[in-house]
């Protein structure tokens, strides 16, 4: 059983008291941001807190209850200019002492998730710090868009064949000038 906590915040689950709450808080300090930016690929990232509850939940299972803000910079999906997201998530896990994870899967075999993807294996330290970086990493937007950022047409082909627009794909794209040109027949 090691002593060394895996980090700073980390808290030891023999010390933590069953019948109330632990509270934490865990503000990262400039490096600590810069390298977790870093890590998740941003450009920016700034006021970073995660704060909340680990309490006893049944005879040896934990609950971790909190709140993650933070502010995210990356770049345009579409243009590449900095875009700006405010995240505030709620970030809840429950340390199971019996967890037990399917034992005759090979590793590298694919499994089904579990519906409830909260649910983690209690180990001998219960770390805010690296729940901190896993629920940021899951909250950034995967293709953050700017505002003004659109999405143009471009249209390849080779020469003298007509293109392939999205208006041509669409097959009832021509069916309400259709109905207005039959409709300007009957009234003739």
């Amino acid at each position: 059983m090691s002593k060394t906590p895996p980090s700073r915040a980390a808290l030891r689950v023999a010390d933590l008291s069953q019948n109330s709450e632990t509270a934490f808080e865990v503000v990262p300090d400039a490096a600590a941001m810069a390298a977790m930016a870093d890590t998740l690929d941003l450009s920016g990232l700034r006021k970073v807190r995660f704060a909340g509850a680990i309490s006893g939940h049944g005879a040896r299972d934990w609950h971790l209850e909190g709140t993650l803000g933070a502010t995210v910079t990356q770049p345009c999906g579409v243009t590449l200019v900095p875009v700006t997201t405010r995240l505030d998530v709620p970030v809840r896990r429950l340390f199971v002492h019996d967890f037990r994870p399917d034992e005759d899967v090979a590793e590298g075999d694919e499994v089904e998730m579990p519906e409830d993807d909260t649910i983690e294996p209690l180990g001998q330290w219960i770390d805010p710090e690296a729940i901190l970086i896993e629920a940021l990493s899951l909250a950034v937007p995967e293709y953050p868009r700017a505002p003004d950022a659109a999405l143009g047409e471009t249209i390849l082909t080779e020469p003298g064949v007509a293109p392939l627009t999205d208006e041509a794909i669409r097959p009832f794209a021509g069916l309400a000038d259709l109905k207005a040109q039959m409709e300007g027949d009957k009234e003739d």
